[in-house]
């Protein structure tokens, strides 16, 4: 039988590089493309797919059983990865910084800086430098790295539990999120007194369970069992939840239900809406079911493995230097809109360049990666 820690699962880079995609066409907003996105189609978007997966690919690069094979043992793989997100986003800040600076007196290019927490920066450089370094102050869309970075610091005590006794962990996760939304809990930026978009105690739920599916999947285990029954349910509520996105009519009555529940049961906002930060409810429960239908598909195996999808499948594989390149281009895109005259067309035409540029430098990634120099790791095996 396979060693299942290293035989390599292509769903995830599928279903990853789809992510990418979406999140990189999310990040520039008012275009013809957004409206397709999986964001207009149910309650959670690609960010939680991300994170989740992240999840599940660091508990099967860092599973216990996939150590034990591999010549450094180290349960602190987690933090070599971390250092390697933290100068990444160190080097995409700085290029947004840059391109912002140089194209500050352009048409709307103020606004914009505004907008995405970068004018605080071209105030002052040097005092935001550090908090810049230290995660503490962060850019519109270029702030899911800091999230992941923190994450990944905690994984190694997090693997430990997890691969002793998951429940527990679970469970403690699943307590946390409820008590950090329900209290509004959440990390402070600094210096300017904030918070953080994606809240990482909250956040830590996908990633745990993610985490616990992929520690499951290192033993060849299946972390939930397939029912056929349950994937019925399953479809069900993604089609229910599409309706409520795209049918005005359901969703005001879906609303209507909602302040229903809050006013009899007192609860708090976040947890009858589908705010992001603290990862309401509703999103983490579309996110799961979502990844329940596609676990039980069985033709995402053949899909993933095509010829035909195989540029996102790069993509998913090359992760993070995609994602860097996403992030700084969707900066540049977004400022040459905003600048210069734009219309569908020309939207359809940034994007298309913005992904062929994303692929080509997964490919580069992936290239040297199997002569044994990748531009930026990833984790190994997955």
């Amino acid at each position: 039988m396979p060693d299942p820690s290293r035989t390599r699962d292509y769903r995830i880079d599928f279903l990853r590089g789809l992510a990418l995609i979406m999140i990189f066409i999310n990040h520039i907003p008012d275009t013809v493309l957004g409206a397709y996105t999986s964001r207009n189609f149910g309650f959670s978007d690609a960010a939680e797919a991300f994170v989740l997966l992240s999840g599940i690919s660091a508990g099967l690069a860092y599973s216990p059983l996939r150590r034990k094979r591999s010549e450094d043992g180290s349960i602190f793989g987690p933090w070599s990865r971390a250092f390697t997100l933290w100068w990444v986003q160190a080097l995409v800040v700085l290029c947004i910084y840059l391109m912002i600076a140089a194209t500050l007196n352009w048409p709307g290019v103020a606004e914009m800086a505004a907008e995405r927490n970068v004018a605080p920066v071209l105030d002052d450089p040097a005092g935001l430098l550090a908090p810049l370094l230290i995660l503490t102050h962060q850019f519109n869309c270029a702030d899911i790295l800091p999230l992941y970075i923190l994450l990944l610091l905690a994984a190694p005590g997090l693997i430990a539990v997890g691969w002793r006794w998951p429940l527990l962990l679970l469970v403690g996760s699943g307590l946390l999120w409820a008590y950090v939304g329900w209290y509004a809990v959440n990390l402070r930026t600094w210096p300017t007194d904030h918070e953080w978009f994606f809240n990482p105690l909250s956040w830590q739920f996908l990633f745990v369970v993610g985490l616990l599916i992929g520690l499951a999947k290192s033993r060849n285990q299946q972390w939930l069992p397939i029912r056929a029954w349950i994937a019925v349910a399953a479809v069900i509520c993604l089609v229910a939840s599409a309706a409520w996105m795209q049918v005005p009519s359901i969703a005001d009555r879906g609303y209507e239900i909602l302040a229903q529940w809050q006013e009899r049961f007192g609860a708090p906002q976040v947890m009858i809406s589908f705010d992001k930060t603290y990862l309401a409810p509703l999103r983490v429960l579309h996110i799961f079911v979502l990844a329940y239908a596609l676990a039980a598909w069985p033709l995402l195996h053949k899909i993933a493995q095509s010829r035909h999808v195989a540029a996102i499948v790069v993509l998913g594989r090359n992760a993070l230097p995609a994602f860097a390149a996403g992030s700084i281009l969707g900066y540049l895109i977004q400022i040459i809109r905003i600048s210069y005259l734009t219309t569908p067309p020309v939207d359809i035409l940034l994007i298309g360049v913005g992904m062929n540029i994303m692929l080509l430098v997964a490919l580069l990634n992936d290239r040297r990666k199997r002569r044994g120099r990748p531009l930026v790791t990833s984790h190994a095996g997955h």
